[in-house]
């Protein structure tokens, strides 16, 4: 009877401790950890339109954050085929590590500051440059904190849009 007792705890335990790995089919979005930090940002930033200006596309800045899964989400989606093959041929990728602004112990957000965006309250905010620095996508640069819950083709769409859209004040 003991020994019946033990079995049974023993496998409850062994159950509680095996994991289960998620279906990828369950999965609604690839994560990435793309926001490393650079000893300039700035410098980054203006390297990327530098490149713009003699391909003639956009800048494409995302500031987020490791930390965030929104973040990690929008820059998992910028590593699948499909989006880096809009990427290549028509912006100039650059991630910038923004900390936890929200919490005071934020990091490089002079770079938002630059193209007028101010405050910070959440992350990723997602800026579409032209080359030489006008954002064109003021209206939307801060919209992206619920990236992870947006669909694939949405976020492949407005960044299509965004491409070839007018700025907005």
């Amino acid at each position: 009877m003991i020994r019946a007792a033990i079995a049974a705890s023993l496998a409850l335990v062994l159950a509680a401790c095996a994991t289960t790995p998620v279906s990828p089919a369950l999965a609604t979005h690839p994560e990435a950890k793309s926001f490393t930090v650079t000893p300039d940002a700035m410098a980054d930033v203006d390297a990327a339109l530098a490149r713009a200006a003699a391909d003639d596309k956009r800048v494409l800045l995302v500031m987020g954050a490791n930390w965030c899964h929104d973040s990690r989400a929008l820059a998992g989606w910028l590593e699948t085929p499909r989006f880096a093959a809009l990427v290549a041929e028509r912006y100039e990728l650059v991630f910038v590590n923004v900390g936890l602004p929200q919490s005071g112990d934020g990091h490089n957000l002079d770079v938002a500051e630059r193209f007028g965006l101010e405050g910070f309250p959440g992350t990723p905010a997602l800026l579409v440059l032209t080359a030489d620095g006008n954002l064109v996508n003021a209206d939307t640069a801060q919209s992206w904190r619920n990236a992870a819950s947006r669909s694939e083709d949405a976020i492949f769409a407005e960044l299509t849009e965004l491409a070839d859209a007018a700025i907005t004040p």
